[in-house]
């Protein structure tokens, strides 16, 4: 820990015990305004609270004795990252498999929130957790008490999926586990299910519903693409879900589930692999969007060679599904289709995040495209675009720093230098 990281350490310790007010003075050498991606050289960003005051010219002085300098003058500043598709509970490894029948919800909990701490020190101050036992529920809300460290995640709880679908958590079980499971455990079968399985994930506390419109990669089942869903059981879904204002992903490989998925109301699709065409055009006829979560196609792939890291009847989807998902990306970005930044974190070590960035742009996205999907379109997306997002005055101070300008070298952004979220300083190197 360098001085300066212990000496706001102390002083926010300070701060709690005698009760005083305290800004932060951050004089940044450059700032880049997402918007338009002009940088603003030499100045100072004014946190108060959780909040971005003002932001000054200069590197001004602070106005108080209390108050806190930092000193970014060397580095490249950015509003805090927002990833899509993680799964926070999680991290992909050869015991992943016996490990539900093993760990309980504490394991999982303490798992999650390493996971989650190593993900907001990777710059990504809000997350949206796509799918797990329910523990990602808690975790949020430990989250927002500042019970434990992590990003501000939108969980969707547990997944939603057919009998034998992706998410259908008894997958791999022997007879005598499999059971039948329900709505209350993210199963579905009918229209009348899925309304039921999106108000039992509103009574969890959920705030966002995912479905598995096709089939999957890692789940314990032999197609990784073939439809899961009827359009009516995803209207019913969707409708709910709109309902309660819960923003609707569908995990989808396959083209069939994505048209599905697209006509029945979902709003992002997650991962798209074996997208047409022509169902490239109904997303942009139903203003959907793409997550393409590229880093966990390439992922997988690597894994699948490794003996025994997946089970059998994981090893050929994965080979088949990796590869293809950044040629994918390409076409649809080309032909115009919206997209969203997500990464699927989880499915590959987490804190690895910002490797997504280089192959969105490797495959021909600008790094101001890559960038803002980031941030703007996926604070839209979240119906936060007026507090996260950007560095303005009025919005959260979620910040970060790296030693680069990311428009240059957007591999830079695997390496960051300086987080905070919510006006709280968690690294500065």
């Amino acid at each position: 820990m360098k001085i300066n990281t212990l000496l706001i350490t102390l002083a926010i310790g300070l701060q709690s015990m005698i009760g005083f007010s305290q800004d932060y003075y951050l004089h940044c050498g450059s700032i880049l305004d997402v918007q338009t991606g002009k940088e603003i050289k030499n100045a100072t960003i004014v946190v108060s609270k959780n909040k971005i005051t003002k932001i000054s010219d200069g590197f001004v002085a602070k106005s108080n004795a209390n108050d806190i300098e930092v000193d970014l003058k060397n580095k490249f500043i950015l509003p805090g990252l927002i990833d899509l598709h993680v799964h926070i509970e999680s991290e992909q490894n050869p015991k992943s498999y016996a490990s539900k029948y093993t760990n309980n919800e504490a394991d999982v909990a303490f798992e999650a929130a390493r996971f989650a701490e190593i993900t907001l020190l990777s710059g990504f101050t809000t997350v949206r957790d796509l799918g797990g036992t329910g523990v990602n529920i808690a975790l949020r809300n430990a989250i927002n008490k500042g019970i434990a460290k992590g990003p501000r995640i939108y969980t969707a709880g547990k997944s939603i999926a057919s009998t034998g679908g992706h998410a259908d958590p008894t997958n791999g079980s022997n007879r005598k586990l499999m059971g039948d499971p329900g709505p209350h455990e993210g199963v579905v079968n009918s229209p009348e299910d899925g309304v039921k399985a999106v108000r039992e994930r509103y009574k969890e506390g959920a705030d966002v519903i995912k479905i598995t419109a096709t089939g999957g990669v890692l789940s314990v089942a032999k197609s990784g693409k073939n439809p899961q869903f009827s359009i009516e059981e995803i209207k019913a879904i969707t409708t709910t879900a709109k309902d309660y204002n819960m923003l609707t992903a569908a995990h989808a490989h396959g083209d069939e589930g994505m048209q599905r998925a697209i006509l029945g109301g979902i709003k992002t699709i997650e991962h798209g692999t074996f997208m047409s065409e022509e169902t490239m055009e109904l997303m942009k006829k139903y203003d959907a969007y793409l997550v393409p979560t590229i880093t966990a196609g390439k992922e997988v792939a690597l894994k699948a060679e490794v003996e025994g890291f997946y089970p059998d009847i994981v090893v050929p989807k994965a080979k088949e599904v990796g590869p293809q998902i950044q040629s994918t990306f390409a076409k649809a970005y080309k032909k115009g289709v919206k997209i969203a930044f997500g990464t699927d974190a989880g499915v590959y070590d987490h804190g690895k995040n910002g490797k997504e960035f280089g192959y969105m742009v490797e495959a021909g996205m600008p790094a101001l495209a890559a960038i803002q999907s980031a941030t703007l379109t996926n604070a839209m997306l979240l119906g936060v675009s007026n507090e996260i997002g950007q560095i303005k005055p009025a919005f959260f101070a979620d910040i970060i720093a790296v030693d680069e300008n990311p428009l240059n070298n957007i591999k830079t952004l695997e390496q960051i230098q300086f987080v905070m979220k919510n006006g709280v300083i968690y690294k500065n190197l």
